[in-house]
């Protein structure tokens, strides 16, 4: 696979986090529960870092980081739509890292995917175990 086609694969990545980050950070602002809010914030700062591990890659492989994104999707209006909304974005992106990583060459960047991939496992894990929280109640 040759460098254009990694930071395409890679581009693609990072709005994923630049639209997850967003999105949590705007729920944490209106969710009205105090843990998940707090959980969300905290995850939305590990989204981030995702982002400056992603552009670095992009930019040492000779490419930019694209800051353009679709229309945010939030989840709704409630707490338990939000939590919903966030599992599946967590979800997709474990999709998507398996798939790159299954077909990246580049042993570097298979190395950060796998990492990234790990930390939303966890995240989504965090994400169920609010809602299911919720339902109990």
């Amino acid at each position: 696979m040759d460098k254009k086609d990694i930071i395409a694969m890679l581009n693609e990545d990072f709005v994923a986090e630049l639209e997850t980050t967003m999105t949590y950070v705007f729920n944490s602002f209106v969710m009205e529960e105090c843990d998940p809010s707090r959980v969300t914030e905290a995850i939305s700062v590990d989204e981030m870092r995702h982002m400056w591990w992603l552009a670095d890659l992009i930019t040492k492989r000779g490419g930019n980081p694209i800051m353009e994104h679709r229309e945010l999707n939030f989840g709704g209006e409630n707490l338990e739509k939000m939590l919903q909304r966030q599992i599946d974005m967590e979800s997709e992106g474990i999709d998507r890292y398996t798939h790159q990583i299954e077909t990246i060459d580049d042993e570097e960047v298979v190395g950060v995917l796998k990492h990234i991939r790990d930390e939303e496992r966890r995240h989504r894990k965090e994400f169920r175990e609010r809602l299911e929280n919720l339902k109990e109640e």
